[in-house]
Order: structure tokens, then sequence, then C-alpha cells
């Protein structure tokens, strides 16, 4: 398949492309630091591993794009750059759950088999919190167990066998239970997206540009200086 993937709901950019060339498909990608310079790299990066790859933009099946959760500036760009380039080229964007690509890079990482796992995905919320989710592989499928909860490092349950994935280690690592021992730094990244784009398309989940949306766990964005200050005395 001929997609475009891309990822900025952290302090990494990660942008891949695919090109299918003789019944065989090769990726060209890029990772980065993004965060405040995102809006500014996003869009010369595609362009770039567009040209790699020798693809116009009305070649790809879709533009795959991580959409939460995650940094809400980062998720409003991705969205508006998918949304924007798929008007422009007239196709469709998968939106994909990016404790999902996190799930899945970990297993990549660790044991990139059909064998049954299963992994309890986290990423940085900022404020003293987390975003987490379990999901489970099998038979070539990840199903989601629960709901995504924002959660403190101190709370967060979770079984001695399940292993722990994400960027939060270095933040709240020392915060986390010491049962849950098992731990892989992993992010949401573009090629995770692309190899989780061929069932969730086949599934049915490619949206039109104008619906595709951010996910929001999260309303409140900010801390008071009181909850700052209070936070800096807890620790």
């Amino acid at each position: 398949m001929n997609l475009l993937a891309f990822d900025t709901s952290t302090e990494l950019m990660s942008v891949a492309v695919q090109r299918c060339r003789d019944a065989v498909d090769q990726v060209w990608q890029y990772s980065g630091v993004g965060g405040a310079q995102t809006s500014t790299l996003l869009i010369p990066t595609i362009q770039d591993l567009m040209a790699q790859a020798q693809l116009q933009f009305g070649q790809l099946e879709a533009i795959v794009f991580g959409n939460g959760p995650g940094s809400f500036t980062g998720l409003r760009t991705a969205c508006s750059v998918a949304q924007g380039l798929a008007f422009g080229a007239g196709i469709e964007v998968l939106a994909v759950d990016t404790l999902l690509a996190v799930a899945e890079q970990a297993r990549w990482q660790q044991a990139p088999t059909p064998a049954p796992w299963q992994v309890l995905a986290l990423l940085d919320a900022r404020m003293e919190e987390m975003y987490a989710r379990r999901y489970e592989f099998e038979a070539g499928h990840w199903t989601p167990v629960g709901a995504c909860q924002l959660i403190r490092p101190e709370a967060l349950p979770g079984d001695a066998d399940c292993p722990l994935a994400g960027n939060v280690f270095a933040a709240y690592g020392a915060r986390l239970p010491a049962a849950l021992a098992l731990r892989i730094t992993a992010e949401p990244t573009a090629t995770a997206m692309l190899r989780l784009a061929p069932a969730l398309l086949a599934a049915g989940a490619a949206l039109p540009p104008e619906q595709a949306l951010p996910v929001y766990v999260r309303d409140k964005v900010a801390q008071t200086t009181l909850e700052r200050a209070t936070a800096r005395a807890a620790r």
C-alpha cells in the first residue's frame, strides 16, 4: 500500500512514507525532535520523504496520523495537516490511537512475531499524570482492554506479568509500583502506524478528512500556581 503516516503527539516528531514497488513495500522515515518545532518542520519533512519515495499525494491510499491522546498542540497540528493534505489529494484519512501505536512499537521491539502478547501502554500526560491503556495482541490483531485512563504514576494498576511500554520512565519510573518491573521504552512511531494501517483500513476505519478529529482525554491543560507549588512540595 502507498501510505503517508505521521505522529506529533509527543516531543518526538515521527514521519514515514510507504510505497509498494513490485509487490514489495518500501519505507522512508524520519524521526527527530518535534514539540515547538513541529509546526515548522512537519510539512517540509513530509514533502522531502514523498519526493524520496517518488510519490504524489494523489497516489496514496490514505494519510495516517496519530489522533491522541497526547500533546494538545501536537494533536491539533497532526490533524490539521492530515486534513489539509487529504482534502487537496481527494483521499481519506486514518486516525490511529497513539497508545495503540506505542503498544505496536513495543511489540515490534520485543517480540515481532504473531505470538499472543499483551502490554500496558503509557504516555506522559504532564501535570504529574499519564495516559494508560492495556492492549492484547493475538492472531495478528490488537484488542484494547478497557478505556484510556488519565492516572497518577503511583496509582497505576497492573499485572506483574504484563510489560509496561511508553515514554514515561525517565519522568515517573521511580514512582511506578515496584511490582510492575517489565518496562519497554517506546514511542508512537509512524512506522508502527504503517504496520497497523492495513488491518484498520480493511476494517473500514478510514474517514473523510472533515471527520478526522483529535482525541482529548483531558480537558484541563494547565495547572494553577497553587497546584504547581503543591506538586513540587509533594515531590
